[in-house]
C-alpha cells in the first residue's frame, strides 16, 4: 500500500514507531495532489514548502525523543474560509482572492501547535454559501467517483481531498450543512460538532449564529482524533462551551445494544431517491439485529426548516458581509464618490449566488418585514430547538439521510437555486437546533456513487455518534473506501491551483 492509502490513525501509529516519516508521508501526499488535483481541482492553494518546513520539525523533534501529539506529523487540509497566516485565505471569492490574514483561526494553531503539516487550502462555494462547490469564484470541484458530477458544498474541496487521498484529513465549514452534504456525496465521514464545541475565532462568517468548524475525514476513528485536537473552549469565543467528553476515542467499540435510536420519517420521504432510503431502512435493521431499539419518529417541524433557514442564514449574512466595501481590504473598485465605489466594488467583487443572499437578508431584516419575516423565522428555529430536546428524551440517535440524492451532475441545478437550496433538506434542522450530527458513508447507489446516513444526537453527544459510526464502519456495505480513481492517466481540465 501507498503511504496515503492508509488512515490517519494507521500513520500516527506507523510514525510513533518509526514506520515512516512525517517528511516521507508529506512528499507522499504532494505527489498525490500533483497527480490528481489538476482533474478534481479540491485545492485553491497549495503548501508544499510549509508542509514539508513541518514535517522535517517533527521528525527532528521525534528523533530528539520528544513527546509529541498523537497527529504530530499527519497532514491536513483547511478549508479556505478558515484564517491562516501568512497564507491567502480568498473564501473563493474575487473580493479576497489576494487577501492574506495576519493571524491563525484557533483551529489553525492548534494544528500548528500538534505539527500538523497543512497541505493547502480547499474549494468551496463563495463564503460557503452553496450545495456543490460550483459557486466558487475560481472553478468548479469535481467529485473524484464521477468527475461529471459535484461534490457537493459548501466544504467539497475538503471532500474531495479526503476521499481521493489528497489528504487524510481536512477542516470544514457547516452552516446548513455544509459538510455533512459533501461528506455524503462524496463518502466520507463529516461531523458538524454541537454549536460552540469547536472555535469559530478566525472562521469567516457566514451566518454566525449556524456557522461551525467541523472535520472530514475517512473513518469515525480518524475524526475522533482530529475532534480531540480542535475541540474545547476559547477566549476568543464568546459562544465556545467548557470542555467536555475530552477524549473522543473512548468508548468507540461499545456497540449499539439497547440504544434507543428514531428513524426520521421526513429524512426518508417519498421525494427522495428510493435507493437512499433503503439505504437508511437497511441501516436501520442493521442497528435493531445487534440489539438497538429502533422506531420512527416524526418531527414535523423539519417541514419548516428550509422555510425558516433561508431567512435567518440570509440575514445574517447580509450583516456579516457589509464588512466588504473596498475601503479596509479586499478587492477595491474605483468610483466618482463612495456611493459609485461601493456598488462597484461588491458588484465585481460577489458571485450571483452570494449577492442573491446578501439581497434576501437585506429585504427580510428591513423595515415593515422584519416582524414577517426574519423574527418568524426565529420562532420556528425556537419551536425546532424545543422539538429537538423532546424527541432526545425517549431517544439516543435519530438516524436519516444525509442527502436526498446521490451526486447530481455539475451544472444540473445552477439555474435553479431552490432545487439547489433543496439539496440541504437533511441536514438545516440540525443546524438550527444547534445539535451535533454526522454524515457517515451509508453504501453505494446503484450508479456506483456514494450514499450518506446521518446520525443526530442530543447537544454534547458527539461521542455517542462515533460510537454508532465505528458499528458501521465493521459491516462490508457501510465501511468507509475510496474511488478507484481510473481518470489519472487521462489529460487534466483547466484549473486546480
Amino acid at each position: 500500500m501507498e503511504l496515503f492509502e492508509y488512515s490517519a490513525y494507521e500513520l500516527s501509529k506507523m510514525l510513533q514507531r518509526k514506520k515512516t516519516s512525517s517528511e516521507e508521508l508529506v512528499r507522499s501526499y504532494l505527489k498525490r495532489i500533483e497527480l490528481i488535483n489538476p482533474r478534481v481541482n479540491a485545492y485553491i492553494t497549495a503548501t508544499p514548502a510549509l508542509a514539508l518546513d513541518t514535517a522535517q520539525s517533527v521528525d527532528n523533534k521525534r528523533i530528539r525523543g520528544e513527546e509529541l501529539h498523537p497527529l504530530a506529523g499527519i497532514p491536513v487540509a483547511v478549508k479556505d474560509n478558515i484564517s491562516t497566516a501568512g497564507i491567502k485565505t480568498t473564501c473563493a471569492s474575487r473580493i479576497l482572492e489576494h487577501y492574506i490574514p495576519p493571524y491563525d483561526a484557533t483551529v489553525v494553531k492548534a494544528l500548528n501547535r500538534a505539527g500538523m503539516p497543512v497541505l493547502g487550502k480547499t474549494n468551496l462555494d463563495e463564503f460557503a454559501m452553496g450545495s456543490s462547490t460550483e459557486n466558487s469564484a475560481f472553478f468548479p470541484t469535481r467529485n473524484p467517483w464521477d468527475l461529471e458530477k459535484v461534490p457537493g458544498g459548501s466544504s467539497g474541496g475538503s471532500a474531495a481531498a479526503v476521499a481521493s487521498g489528497m489528504a487524510p484529513l481536512a477542516l470544514g465549514s457547516d452552516t446548513g450543512g455544509s459538510i455533512r452534504q459533501p461528506a455524503a456525496l462524496c463518502g466520507v465521514t463529516g461531523l458538524r460538532p454541537t454549536y460552540g464545541r469547536v472555535s469559530r475565532y478566525g472562521l469567516v462568517a457566514f451566518a454566525s449564529s449556524l456557522d461551525q468548524v467541523g472535520t472530514l475525514a475517512l473513518s469515525a476513528r480518524d475524526t475522533a482524533l482530529l475532534l480531540n485536537l480542535v475541540a474545547g473552549p476559547d477566549p476568543h469565543d464568546s459562544t465556545s462551551l467548557p470542555d467536555r467528553d475530552r477524549d473522543y476515542i473512548d468508548n468507540l467499540t461499545a456497540g449499539v445494544e439497547n440504544l434507543r435510536v428514531g428513524v426520521i420519517k421526513q429524512n426518508v420521504a417519498d421525494s427522495f431517491d428510493r435507493e437512499v432510503t433503503a439505504a437508511v431502512l437497511k441501516a436501520a435493521s442493521l442497528l435493531e439485529s445487534n440489539g438497538a431499539r429502533v422506531e420512527e419518529v416524526s418531527l414535523p417541524m423539519i417541514d419548516y426548516g428550509l422555510s425558516a433557514y433561508y431567512l435567518i442564514a440570509p440575514s445574517e449574512a447580509s450583516s456579516n458581509l457589509g464588512r466588504y466595501d473596498g475601503v479596509r481590504y479586499g478587492y477595491f473598485a474605483p468610483g466618482k464618490d463612495i456611493s459609485e465605489m461601493f456598488c462597484r466594488t461588491r458588484g465585481e467583487g460577489f458571485g450571483p449566488e452570494v449577492k442573491r443572499r446578501i439581497m434576501i437578508g437585506t429585504y427580510a431584516l428591513s423595515a415593515g418585514y422584519y416582524d414577517a419575516y426574519y423574527l418568524q423565522a426565529m420562532k420556528v428555529r425556537t419551536m425546532i430547538r424545543r422539538e429537538y430536546e423532546e424527541v432526545f428524551k425517549r431517544y439516543d440517535i435519530l438516524i436519516g439521510a444525509a442527502s436526498p440524492t446521490p451526486a447530481f451532475k455539475l451544472g444540473e441545478k445552477t439555474s435553479d437555486p431552490l432545487q439547489m437550496y433543496l439539496s440541504d433538506v437533511c441536514n438545516i434542522t440540525d443546524s438550527l437546533a444547534g445539535v451535533p450530527s454526522l454524515a457517515i458513508p451509508g453504501g453505494f447507489h446503484s450508479s456506483g456513487l456514494p450514499m450518506g446516513l446521518q446520525l443526530t444526537a442530543a447537544p454534547q453527544s458527539e461521542r455517542l455518534l462515533l460510537q454508532v459510526a465505528c458499528f458501521f464502519e465493521q459491516h462490508p456495505e457501510t465501511k468507509p473506501r475510496r474511488p478507484e480513481l481510473d481518470f489519472i492517466e487521462s489529460p487534466p481540465e483547466e484549473g486546480g491551483m
